[in-house]
């Protein structure tokens, strides 16, 4: 006797309704397994068992994808820390840093994406708040706060695209070698900074950029504001 097909359908279990929430999740499941680089729709279709036309009404593209993937990683970004508001909004942007490191593929979404989630929100709320408590003009922070993350965006990137690339460590020193042996004829400055070029330890160098450009917020006036 044939078996009722009618009958298996109506006992197969219904998939879970599609939401942007679910969408999202999966497909933070599918980067920390997989890597970014399968978040694409057709993977998170068939990670839903649904077609990749039916994602679509829910996320717009891929980009908004890893947009929202990189939102949802944001939430891993520490708000805490202890010290003056200068210290702690050092601790704030290490954090982000550390975050997009471990991500380097996503870091770069943060470089050419207008971020708009909830924890990136919160991430630009807190760093306002700390340069509203460090006493800067509320002109000057509300541009301060994109060149503060577009630099740790920028390091992040740099160096963990670097820590996945082959040869990189052989490129640095190339890069070294090339720097000493510039002509102080031909590039004289280059030449007499060869050594400073390239010294310091990278955590060092960071904060020292991080001072660098928030201290000349701080002493920048926006151009049309006027100080009282």
């Amino acid at each position: 006797m044939a078996p009722d097909s009618t009958y298996n359908r109506r006992e197969r279990p219904a998939k879970p309704a599609l939401t942007r929430e679910g969408i999202v999740a999966t497909a933070v499941a599918v980067m920390r397994a997989e890597g970014v680089e399968r978040v694409t729709m057709r993977r998170l279709a068939k990670e839903l068992d649904t077609g990749a036309a039916s994602l679509y009404v829910y996320v717009k593209d891929t980009e908004e994808l890893h947009a929202a993937v990189l939102d949802e990683l944001l939430a891993e970004v520490e708000f805490g820390g202890e010290g003056d508001w200068r210290e702690r909004l050092w601790a704030v942007l290490e954090s982000y840093r550390a975050v997009l490191f471990a991500h380097p593929s996503l870091a770069r979404v943060a470089l050419v994406t207008r971020l708009s989630g909830p924890n990136y929100f919160a991430l630009v709320e807190a760093v306002l708040a700390l340069l509203d408590e460090g006493g800067m003009a509320p002109g000057q922070a509300a541009w301060a706060v994109d060149v503060l993350l577009l630099s740790a965006t920028a390091a992040a990137v740099e160096h963990g695209s670097r820590r996945e690339k082959p040869g990189a460590a052989r490129e640095h020193e190339v890069m070294v070698e090339s720097v000493a042996a510039a002509s102080p004829r031909t590039h004289p400055h280059i030449a007499a900074l060869a050594a400073d070029l390239v010294s310091g330890p990278g955590p060092v160098r960071a904060r020292w950029a991080f001072d660098a450009l928030l201290n000349g917020a701080l002493a920048t006036p926006r151009p049309g504001i006027e100080e009282s």
